[in-house]
């Protein structure tokens, strides 16, 4: 690698025998044109290289110098990670007598190691070139070595060639690098997917997360041809998502004489050049697959992100380090993927120095164990699924009949589909069916003054809900407005105690306008009638609030379940965790007759009270969907949609819930 322009040449004589490092980074040329491009041909397959390496050159003969684990990835895991390794030129600058493999060696156990541990779930290993300094035969002697540590453990890996590799265009012809690190290395590898016919550009595919996930090893210098068959690869596998890598995509807008080398944006300092604006026209922004590239050659680190030509993010990074303490010491960079929080998490490590005896280290050595700015330690969030909807389409869960959700049990369930146009208003007066079949439906309330569209259908609903529908709630207090349900007064709901026990489930979103003093405290389900008047005293005891109330509090949108129980005085009290806006959340309430326990998307949540608490206290007055009485009042109306509401009069498992698959 060399900064800005820089890049050396390897055309002349010069550049394989005394020239010096300063001399490479600052005074050469860049690499000249190479011979007339191949023709382009179909994508070969694994096992059959366009370019076969000369087996002498990939050998076995490397020594560990200690354990090295086995390469045991998971590829179901939600959680994995790709290491990325950038330029390691100065290890191994052989016509110089100057080449030493320990650094990278300890990264590649590392590698391997960490395969098997789930924590890290490493799945995948991409160099992004300049693996040798001057493109001498006796480098690459060294570094077949190396890599014959990943092949023995069967890990997989891909390398692409830079410009201290090779000279010219992926036209160039017969290199040490493409004997070394060519196809040909790459035939028994469960990953290569294959090459283009020159050799230097590469397709390999590694299962993570329960999908194939293709990378791209790409040429320093790609010609026509070669983006030709980029494109080939990426038609053949059109529902992967790619991740491209090559020597030179981005650079840094500054250059190394600016320090600290995170000044400016972390997150917006990294541009298109000539040959990387050439590989966006080319591959790139046409190909909505590719949404993350990655490549070394410039420093110092940096990232940005642009909009492809359907309107989607591709997150281009650099990473390099080789004018860090030991040229980078074979430092790596690890990708950790977890698409259960729809983030990727990047560290920046050097495994050779983490190996070494704390004590023993060097301070300069102690400093580049792990790398923390903003450039090298960051977090980017991507929602995988809509990211990859243009080409992976969501599926959606079908709708299940209400008969299907009739478990043993059930004394009341409301859904909303098939009711109302989405948009169109519920007015006073109308009423949605219980479709439990146990009398229990529903009729509309309006507080003088509402608004007319304050309760109107919704076709929003949670992916896992059975009806595809919700009511969409505008209410809130000062003044109090907006619309509700209610049970009729000779509901057989009112009067259920449910001593054996109980399930109640529900679906809410909350809105992003929801405001903690507008419509904090509001339940989307009560039962009427007060503490006081049912004779309730004691310890957190509110006379005027209602006997059972599945809120949303104003402490940070908590769910909250606060009940009276027919053995106490006093309340028992249920408190989840912050709920965001604009998500879906299932929320489940189970008594066994004995505990009260909450649900939120079917995990418990931390303060489930030990205390007895049997049933549900009852005057046998209405039951309140979208509302909350104090006082004997309804003093504030929920604000948010509400789905399915199913209530059972037995504890449910988890496999029971409305959610279950």
């Amino acid at each position: 690698m060399c900064t800005h322009g820089d890049s050396p040449s390897h055309d002349d004589e010069g550049a394989h025998s005394g020239r010096s490092r300063r001399g490479f980074l600052r005074n050469a040329a860049l690499a000249g044109a190479g011979a007339a491009a191949v023709g382009v041909g179909a994508p070969m397959l694994a096992g059959a290289p366009a370019v076969a390496a000369d087996a002498s050159t990939i050998t076995n003969s490397s020594q560990s110098h200690g354990r090295t684990g086995t390469w045991r990835p998971d590829p179901t895991a939600q959680r994995f990670t790709l290491a990325v390794m950038p330029d390691t030129q100065f290890l191994y600058w052989g016509s110089q007598d100057s080449v030493d493999r320990t650094p990278q060696e300890e990264s590649f156990r590392y590698i391997i190691e960490h395969s098997a541990d789930p924590d890290s779930n490493i799945v995948f290993m991409a160099h992004l070139g300049d693996l040798t300094q001057d493109a001498d035969p006796s480098s690459f002697e060294e570094v077949d070595k190396a890599f014959a540590l990943l092949d023995r453990h069967g890990a997989a890996y891909s390398v692409l060639a830079g410009n201290h590799d090779v000279s010219g265009d992926d036209s160039r012809g017969d290199t040490p690098y493409l004997r070394t690190m060519g196809p040909g290395r790459f035939k028994r590898a469960k990953a290569f997917v294959g090459s283009d016919p020159t050799g230097y550009n590469t397709a390999h595919i590694f299962q993570a997360a329960g999908r194939s996930w293709l990378v791209l090893a790409l040429d320093w210098r790609t010609t026509d041809q070669g983006y030709a068959w980029a494109n080939e690869v990426i038609k053949a596998h059109p529902k992967t998502p790619v991740i491209l890598t090559s020597h030179d995509i981005v650079a840094s807008p500054y250059d190394d004489n600016v320090f600290p080398y995170e000044s400016g944006d972390p997150e917006n300092n990294a541009i298109l050049v000539d040959n990387g604006q050439n590989m966006w026209d080319k591959l790139i922004e046409d190909n909505d697959q590719i949404f993350l590239t990655l490549n070394g050659h410039y420093w110092p680190p940096g990232r940005t992100t642009r909009t492809n030509a359907a309107g989607n993010d591709v997150h281009m990074h650099i990473t390099n380090y080789q004018n860090r303490y030991f040229g980078g010491g074979a430092m790596i960079r690890l990708y950790h993927f977890d698409l259960t929080r729809d983030t990727i998490d990047v560290e920046t490590i050097n495994p050779w120095i983490l190996a070494q005896d704390p004590e023993s280290r060097t301070e300069l050595a102690a400093e580049h164990a792990r790398i923390t700015g903003p450039v090298d330690n960051f977090s980017v969030p991507i929602d995988f699924e809509k990211r990859f909807s243009g080409f992976i389409p969501v599926p959606v869960r079908p709708a299940r009949p209400a008969s299907q959700e009739l478990v043993r049990g059930t004394v009341a369930y409301w859904r909303f589909d098939g009711q109302g146009a989405p948009g169109t208003a519920l007015t006073a007066g109308g009423t949605v069916r219980d479709l439990s079949g146990k009398g229990n439906d529903l009729t509309v309330m309006t507080v003088p003054g509402t608004a007319a569209d304050a309760l109107t259908w919704s076709d929003d609903h949670h992916p896992d809900q059975p009806g595809h529908a919700s009511l969409k709630f505008v209410g809130g207090r000062d003044p109090v407005h907006g619309s509700y349900l209610t049970t009729a007064a000779t509901a057989p709901l009112n009067t259920e105690t449910f001593r054996g026990g109980y399930t109640i489930e529900a679906f809410v979103r909350l809105p992003l306008d929801w405001d903690a003093g507008k419509n904090g405290n509001a339940s989307f389900l009560s039962r009427r009638g007060s503490a006081a008047a049912a004779g309730k005293h004691g310890k957190n005891t509110d006379p005027n609030e209602p006997l059972a109330q599945f809120a949303v509090t104003n402490n940070g949108r908590e769910a909250q379940f606060n009940h009276y129980p027919l053995n106490d005085t006093y309340p028992t009290t249920n408190w989840g965790h912050g709920m965001v806006e604009l998500k879906w959340w299932h929320l489940a309430v189970v008594n066994d007759g004995r505990h009260t326990r909450l649900y939120v998307e079917g995990a418990p949540v931390v303060d489930n009270p030990s205390r007895l608490s049997v049933g549900l206290t009852s005057l046998g007055l209405p039951w309140l969907l979208g509302a909350h009485e104090y006082a004997g009042a309804v003093d504030i109306v929920f604000h948010g949609n509400v789905g399915d509401i199913r209530i059972v009069n037995r504890p449910l498992g988890l496999k029971d819930f409305l959610t279950a698959k």
